[in-house]
């Protein structure tokens, strides 16, 4: 192998190791923020969709209330409003079911919801609950705070899942890291690889034959030296050998 192609094969070694370790990278990096986009986009959604359910609990809660007081057009009003607000929650958080869990926890919420439901569908105005404030804390309230409830553990499964969202994405961020730190390792191994190949296979046979030329010019001490290499540097040596020796013999004549 010539010169010339022991100095390209070396830099293209190189330049392939930057090459395969910053692809590597591009693809980690690339995949981790399609992914946690992804899930995190899936978790906000079902956590605005619990907050949707809750504002709308809170509503009919309060609009409960009023009619409690015998403000049945002002309380029917709110529950009319609130009720659609919680059916639409419900059907983002039902048609957002990506975790472990969160299954479970939607079903709790529409059991929940239609038993608290239940209660103040019925008239309550112009009838014996009204102003009966032992059966509001003791039924209906109660089971407010069970859909609540069941929200909050929606919510909560989701704030989780956010939060595990992030662990992983500090992980694979490391991954992603580990291929430049490989990178830069390997090529600083080449490179002392690199020099020293190249202090064997260039620099000292140049060494060498310069001080065989310069022994002959001074002494005249027969040039031998010996390249162990076969490229242009042995040629090199063979010829200038051959040419010590034509010199000789024109001294001699």
């Amino acid at each position: 192998m010539g010169i010339r192609a022991k100095i390209l094969f070396g830099f293209l070694i190189l330049a392939t190791m930057l090459f395969l370790a910053g692809a590597w990278s591009i693809y980690e990096l690339r995949t981790v923020g399609t992914s946690v986009q992804r899930l995190l986009d899936d978790n906000y959604k079902s956590i605005h969709a619990a907050r949707v359910m809750i504002e709308a609990l809170e509503r009919e809660d309060s609009a409960v209330l009023l009619l409690l007081a015998g403000n049945w057009k002002e309380g029917r009003e709110i529950i009319a409003s609130a009720d659609p607000s919680f059916q639409q929650g419900f059907e983002i958080a039902q048609n957002n079911v990506t975790i472990s869990g969160e299954k479970a926890c939607v079903d709790e919420i529409g059991e929940t919801y239609s038993a608290y439901k239940d209660l103040w569908a019925k008239p309550i105005v112009g009838t014996k609950r009204e102003r009966d404030l032992n059966w509001y804390f003791k039924e209906l309230h109660q089971s407010f705070l069970e859909a609540k409830s069941a929200v909050e553990r929606l919510m909560a499964l989701n704030d989780q899942a956010m939060y595990q969202t992030a662990m992983n994405l500090k992980n694979r961020a490391h991954r992603a890291i580990m291929p430049g730190i490989v990178a830069i390792l390997a090529a600083l191994v080449f490179t002392l690889v690199f020099t020293y190949l190249v202090n064997y296979y260039l620099v000292s046979p140049v060494i060498r034959i310069t001080q065989g030329v310069q022994s002959f010019l001074q002494t005249k001490e027969p040039f031998h030296v010996k390249v162990e290499t076969s490229d242009e540097f042995q040629r090199l040596a063979t010829s200038l050998q051959e040419l010590v020796t034509q010199c000789k013999k024109l001294e001699a004549v």
